[in-house]
């Protein structure tokens, strides 16, 4: 233990000493070091500090020198700035000075070029200078803040000499194309027979040098923009009193005259073999008119700059196409081509003609430079014959219609069930299920047995009863089956078409008729029957009309799409309102005449009588007129019907007047029975349908079937005539004739009027019931 403790203590010693050695030798760096510092620092220190004062001295010389600047040198700068932009000013006013100078220089020596060029007949120079004089003033206006009085000046100069050369170019042009025109403006035959065109644009040799071409004519008026004016006035000319006349008057013939020195373009006037020219003789005479224009006018070649042509160049004939030509192909349209348009479908085949000839007529035109490139809407027209056939002869259609549908309707035709009017011959159907379908054979093979029934229906069992209707309604109906057939042999465009201007006939007739002749219809009894009759007669067709033709039309129309159904309703109702409105007119009458037969009362006064005898006169006279306005016109069981109403309403106002009464004297039932007997025994001769007088004694003694009060007004006779026994048999406990007319409070009525008030008549009054 003793050991141990000894060695610890003697290792603490020795690390104790190594401690105390390694300690002195860092104090003796750290010494050094600082030495070391201390000798080097003075001397930067101070060597600083002298920095820094020859520092501030620079600084307080700098001050001085700024000082110096601002208050010296600064004042010659602003001077020498002030200096520097009046002289910048007056540089770019010298500037501008000399270039206004320049231009009035250019412009002034362009007008005098101008002029030299002018008086030399150097059109095209002459123009070109006055475009530079002219662009020269635009510059010199163009400069803002800058204006001289002279521009004025400029400006007036230079209209002045434009319109002096315009004057030069005008004279020239007029010598080179001279018009002999008629004293009438109006463009007729007579003056364009006495109308000429002269072109003197081919100089003689003597002109040749001395007198100007006519490109440089031409050439200065494009250059002046003068052109388009003069060019547009000379096709105006062309158009009215050269090339419409061509179209418009078959008679005329050009007539070109060539001479050495100018070109006569005249007309002479041929007797015509049709009344319109065809497309092709139209085609070759305006060709000949071209040929010979192009020829010494219009292959003339211009500048024409900045009208999106290549490098500029064009000829006089371009030019003069783009303003007329528009309108040269719509009168070309209007006045020949729709002429030419076929009337009938079978003609289109031979129109190809008349399209090749266009086509050459425009690749002529084109050839010449007249027209561009393009298709245009003269050949689309004709290309597009179908179309305009289709439509020229639904418009023609429909004209036809309209013109038949305003014509008188008394003209009259008699329809019998044996008339075959307007129905054509048209083939059985040949395709479809509908081919396929057999007849039912008479006989067995063996030939010994008929299988058929033995009776059939008449073959006018469906026929519309005779009647008249008016011809222009007949032949409306030919119109549309001849518009019809037509539309089987058209193209499908065509076909439908065709088909829907048909139905606009029916239309137009259903608004037109009954407005157009209103006053009409309302006024005559005749015409209202007939138009009846029409409506009836149209409804009647179209209720096979579309069927006809079902297996006939294009594909569109044959799946149930072309009928005519129902229009029917529309037609018959139409009929019948008018007819109707007739009946009513002809009631009001018969009424308003018995209103003047004082209620048939008091007729043991002799004025009273003459009254009621006059109106059941008149009645009469009234049916009988009507009976023959109506005569052969209606259908005989229309006319029965309509008569038979028209007495069945007087002979119930007689009736119910009568009745009416409470008091009949026994003169006054023998007087109203007279007045009763008049209206039986000539009430049936009203009954005339027919003009044969043997034939109508059958539906007089029918009177009955269509009079529904006939036999009510015979009760009343013998009421009038009769005591109460007979009154009472002929009541028979209301069972009798006479309880199948009256009612019991009716009877009872006429017998206490007709009958003291007795036992008797109390009798007979309790056996009414």
């Amino acid at each position: 233990m003793a050991a141990r403790a000894g060695s610890l203590v003697a290792a603490v010693l020795a690390h104790s000493g190594r401690l105390d050695k390694e300690h002195l030798g860092t104090r003796g760096e750290v010494c050094n070091m600082i030495n070391k510092k201390y000798n080097e620092f003075l001397p930067s220190m101070q060597s600083a500090e002298e920095l820094v004062a020859q520092v501030d001295g620079l600084s307080s010389n700098i001050d001085l020198l700024r000082a110096s600047i601002e208050n010296e040198v600064q004042q010659d700068l602003n001077v020498a700035v002030a200096e520097f932009a009046e002289l910048k000013q007056q540089l770019e006013r010298d500037t501008l000075v000399l270039s206004v100078l320049k231009k009035l220089q250019e412009f002034d020596r362009a007008i005098k070029e101008h002029k030299t060029a002018l008086l030399e007949k150097k059109y095209v120079a002459a123009a070109q200078q006055l475009e530079k004089a002219r662009s020269s003033l635009r510059n010199l206006e163009s400069r803002k803040g800058f204006e001289l009085k002279i521009l004025r000046a400029l400006g007036t100069e230079l209209t002045v000499q434009t319109q002096n050369m315009l004057c030069h170019l005008g004279e020239e042009w007029q010598k080179l194309v001279v018009w002999q025109l008629p004293p009438s403006k109006e463009s007729s035959l007579e003056a364009v027979v006495h109308s000429e065109l002269h072109l003197h644009t081919m100089p003689s040799k003597e002109e040749e040098v001395a007198g100007p071409p006519v490109v440089s004519v031409l050439q200065a008026l494009a250059v002046l923009g003068e052109l388009h004016t003069r060019l547009k006035a000379f096709g105006q000319l062309l158009l009215k009193y050269i090339l419409k006349p061509v179209i418009s008057y078959p008679s005329l013939q050009p007539l070109p005259e060539e001479r050495p020195d100018v070109l006569i373009l005249r007309f002479k006037s041929e007797e015509p073999v049709l009344d319109q020219s065809s497309p092709m003789e139209v085609f070759d005479k305006i060709k000949l008119i071209f040929e010979v224009l192009h020829k010494y006018l219009l292959n003339v070649p211009l500048e024409q700059p900045g009208e999106d042509r290549k490098d500029g160049r064009v000829t006089l004939a371009e030019l003069l196409g783009e303003l007329i030509w528009e309108e040269l192909s719509n009168c070309l349209v209007q006045n020949c081509l729709v002429n030419s348009i076929p009337t009938n479908s079978s003609k289109l085949e031979q129109y190809t003609e008349v399209i090749k000839s266009t086509e050459e007529f425009e690749k002529a035109l084109k050839n010449m430079q007249f027209l561009k490139g393009d298709t245009t809407d003269l050949l689309k027209y004709a290309r597009n014959v179908n179309s305009h056939f289709a439509s020229k002869k639904c418009q023609d259609v429909i004209a036809a219609a309209r013109n038949l549908m305003t014509s008188e309707i008394h003209n009259t035709v008699k329809i019998t069930p044996d008339s075959c009017v307007t129905l054509p011959q048209l083939p059985g159907p040949g395709s479809g299920d509908h081919s396929k379908m057999q007849k039912s054979p008479s006989l067995l093979h063996n030939g010994t047995v008929n299988l058929e029934g033995e009776t059939r229906l008449s073959q006018y069992t469906f026929s519309l009863p005779t009647c008249r209707i008016s011809s222009s309604v007949e032949q409306l109906m030919e119109l549309v089956y001849q518009t019809l057939l037509e539309a089987t042999v058209s193209t499908d465009q065509c076909c439908v078409q065709l088909f829907y201007s048909v139905r606009r006939i029916f239309q137009l007739f259903y608004e037109v008729v009954p407005t157009y002749h209103k006053e009409s219809l309302q006024k005559f009894p005749q015409l209202a029957a007939i138009h009846h009759n029409n409506c009836m007669y149209l409804a009647h067709h179209l209720l096979t009309l579309g069927h006809q033709f079902r297996y006939r039309t294009t594909n569109i129309l044959s799946n149930g799409a072309a009928s005519f159904v129902d229009l029917v309703p529309a037609f018959r109702r139409l009929g019948m309102e008018c007819f109707k409105a007739q009946m009513r007119v002809q009631k009001g009458e018969i009424l308003e005449r018995l209103s003047s037969a004082r209620n048939f009362s008091n007729m043991d006064d002799e004025e009273n009588f003459r009254a009621a005898n006059k109106a059941v006169r008149q009645v009469l006279h009234q049916l009988k007129r009507l009976g023959q306005v109506w005569q052969d016109v209606f259908p005989v069981n229309v006319y029965c019907k309509a008569m038979g109403t028209l007495l069945n309403t007087a002979l119930t106002e007689i009736v119910t007047r009568i009745v009416a009464l409470e008091d009949i004297s026994a003169e006054d039932a023998d007087r109203l029975y007279s007045l009763c007997r008049i209206m039986v025994e000539e009430g049936p001769q009203v009954f005339t349908p027919l003009p044969e007088a043997e034939k109508n004694k059958k539906y007089q003694e029918e009177v009955p079937v269509y009079v529904e009060k006939w036999m009510t007004f015979k009760e009343l006779m013998i009421i009038l005539q009769a005591n109460l026994q007979e009154i009472v048999d002929q009541w028979a406990d209301g069972k009798g004739p006479l309880a199948a007319e009256f009612s019991a409070a009716e009877v009872k009525s006429l017998i206490r009027a007709l009958f003291q008030n007795t036992e008797r008549r109390a009798a007979a009054l309790a056996k009414i019931k």
